[in-house]
């Protein structure tokens, strides 16, 4: 695994135009390419989750009370009580997209590359690297959530949205990429995750 602590939060990125291209499956029938969309269902799942949390920075941001049906989660106009209700929910967050990405990276990924005889080799490997990105954000963002939890000040609060929304865009990068070019061999290859 690679050190990517030091690097500054905008270079933390995913070289997206190194990203190789997975082999056809010819093989493939539209059944394979429906249960290999089973991941994208999965990662539509967690980017419903963050742009939920997206929506509650910008509202905590301008000030705005929250619509109806997230008065349960930020529960007052104060913006201490705002800041730690989105440092809780992003807190919340890491950790399901850490379980998820290792999920993946143990036993899905190794799977695929047995199961394929090694053609998949060169996108797991990307996909692999790209799962070091997204973990080095998530570590950085349960940090900054935790911070912001004890402290509730503005300069907590920036450092936590800031991340997050560095996060949520390699995340949306990621599922992206992982979605397109495994699908058909999740389908054929796995039958399902």
């Amino acid at each position: 695994m690679t050190d990517l602590s030091t690097q500054p939060l905008d270079e933390l990125t995913l070289d997206e135009a190194a990203r190789p291209k997975a082999l056809p499956v010819p093989e493939a029938t539209e059944v394979h390419r429906y249960q290999g969309q089973q991941l994208a269902q999965i990662h539509s799942h967690h980017l419903r989750e963050m742009a939920q949390i997206g929506a509650i920075l910008t509202r905590i941001e301008a000030g705005d009370a929250p619509p109806e049906h997230l008065r349960q989660i930020v529960l007052s106009l104060d913006m201490a009580e705002n800041f730690q209700a989105f440092g809780s929910l992003c807190g919340r967050e890491c950790h399901v997209l850490k379980f998820h990405h290792d999920i993946e990276s143990a036993d899905m990924f190794p799977r695929l590359e047995a199961a394929g005889g090694g053609r998949f080799g060169a996108v797991v490997a990307k996909l692999m690297a790209e799962h070091e990105v997204v973990h080095e954000l998530i570590v950085r963002l349960a940090r900054a959530a935790e911070a912001l939890a004890d402290s509730p000040t503005e300069a907590n609060f920036i450092l936590a949205g800031m991340t997050f929304r560095k996060l949520e865009a390699v995340v949306r990068s990621h599922f992206r990429y992982e979605e397109t070019e495994l699908e058909e061999a999740i389908g054929y290859y796995l039958g399902s995750i």
